[in-house]
């Protein structure tokens, strides 16, 4: 696809290829293609070879590495966990891309977890820190006291549990159960 400076494109439009431009604001690189991130008009810096995307409406959020998330766990498998992200900490701005999520065992706490499972469960919601971002998928990482499950569902009744004085344990007051979870100091009750 050539385009050029003004022409209207939506998200996931091929700009270029990485041998012509370097992205730039709300492009990525998708595997040498340089990807619009967002709606809006295309930008092209000649001079500095960087093609960037204006929005048409309101700047969404993008996620830079650092930045603090909310997501739902979707599938806990072995070594890693899943994220649906919701929603980026500290603002009311819609997300620029629907970004999906993983989170590696060795980055959910400092010191040895044995399962993963201990952790994080599917429907957890989970606050956690940006480590690496590839295109519309992340790296997460929640080694910080205050990241991890910030509302637990049980697995048995699904309904939403309340943190025990035990660090990581959270409790059913439906069905009376008890299970492990990476609790984050944000646990909202």
């Amino acid at each position: 696809m050539k385009v050029k400076s003004g022409d209207f494109v939506m998200p996931g439009d091929v700009l270029g290829v990485s041998e012509q431009f370097l992205p730039d604001k709300w492009t990525y690189d998708d595997e040498g293609y340089i990807r619009a991130s967002v709606l809006g008009t295309v930008d092209i810096n000649s001079s500095k070879k960087k093609i960037s995307i204006v929005p048409s409406s309101g700047n969404p959020a993008v996620l830079n590495v650092g930045d603090s998330i909310y997501g739902e766990i979707t599938d806990v498998r072995g070594q890693r966990a899943m994220i649906n992200v919701q929603k980026m900490k500290n603002t009311s701005r819609k997300l620029a891309l629907p970004y999906m999520a993983a989170i590696h065992i060795s980055q959910v706490k400092k010191g040895y977890l044995e399962k993963l499972t201990d952790a994080f469960r599917i429907g957890d919601i989970i606050e956690a820190k940006v480590s690496k971002i590839m295109g519309d998928n992340l790296d997460l990482n929640t080694e910080n006291t205050e990241n991890g499950v910030v509302k637990a569902m049980c697995t048995r009744c699904r309904a939403y549990m309340v943190p025990t004085e035990r660090k990581d344990e959270v409790y059913c007051e439906v069905c009376d159960r008890k299970e492990r979870r990476k609790v984050s100091t944000n646990y909202d009750c």
